[in-house]
């Protein structure tokens, strides 16, 4: 895969620019919709929320910003990935070229405006009082494996995508189920220890409480969590990969 990325890296740079301008098309504050999409977000959360979950626990805004981030740039990676092989469908039955260039692209277009967020959330913990350590170096692995995780969510979803088309409007229910019980604006540790376990099924939780624990707690995660994050990254990818080598050829009767 890395040497047809290689050989192709000029479609590919010019399949993200594509897709990075095209997003932002005819708007008019453009890539300043990549912080405000999520800081309006954040501000209502922050008056809805504040009042039922907010009184115990620090740093609240911070903690609504991390969770909204990580789910924000989850859900438009998965989502916009999911339509990769449908939207570019007249390049690819036309030309030869890697299919997973398209999907790899959308992926990071989304992991740019996630960087640019993300540079808005360090800002607002500058203003919160948040002391930036070294340790802040380590969220480079949740973002990395979330982005492989992302990525292989995205290989499964388009190829569902291609045979039945319904699953777009099943994934907008899916991530909606996933956003509440992610523990965006509450916090796990009013349940027993037994349900805490539970949470860490769900992988989206599981990137959102490293970024809680490395910029609010200022503790780094146990080693299994960093071997949790990775097996779902490694497993979702390679689940991905398999399925577009199976039906890579298929595509082409049902786009």
């Amino acid at each position: 895969m890395l040497q047809k990325l290689k050989e192709h890296k000029f479609l590919f740079s010019e399949l993200v620019k594509r897709d990075f301008k095209k997003k932002y098309k005819g708007t008019i504050i453009g890539m300043g919709w990549s912080a405000l999409s999520p800081l309006l977000t954040l501000l209502i959360m922050r008056l809805v929320f504040t009042h039922f979950f907010g009184r115990d626990i620090p740093h609240y805004t911070i903690y609504l910003f991390c969770g909204n981030l990580m789910f924000s740039y989850f859900k438009d990676s998965t989502s916009q990935g999911m339509e990769a092989l449908s939207a570019n469908a007249p390049i690819f039955t036309k030309c030869n070229v890697p299919k997973y260039l398209f999907l790899m692209s959308k992926n990071v277009e989304s992991l740019i405006n996630f960087g640019i967020t993300i540079v808005v959330l360090f800002l607002f913990c500058i203003i919160d009082g948040i002391t930036f350590t070294w340790k802040f170096v380590l969220l480079v692995y949740p973002i990395l494996t979330f982005f492989l995780f992302n990525l292989g969510l995205g290989f499964i979803l388009s190829a569902l995508q291609v045979f039945f088309k319904d699953v777009s409007y099943l994934w907008r229910v899916f991530t909606l189920l996933i956003m509440y019980v992610s523990a965006i604006f509450y916090s796990t540790s009013t349940y027993s220890e037994t349900i805490q376990k539970l949470f860490y099924l769900n992988p989206v939780y599981v990137y959102i409480t490293y970024f809680r624990s490395i910029i609010i707690d200022g503790v780094i995660p146990s080693v299994w969590v960093h071997l949790l994050m990775l097996g779902y990254a490694v497993v979702v990818l390679a689940i991905g990969m398999l399925i577009y080598k199976k039906y890579n050829h298929k595509f082409l009767y049902y786009v």
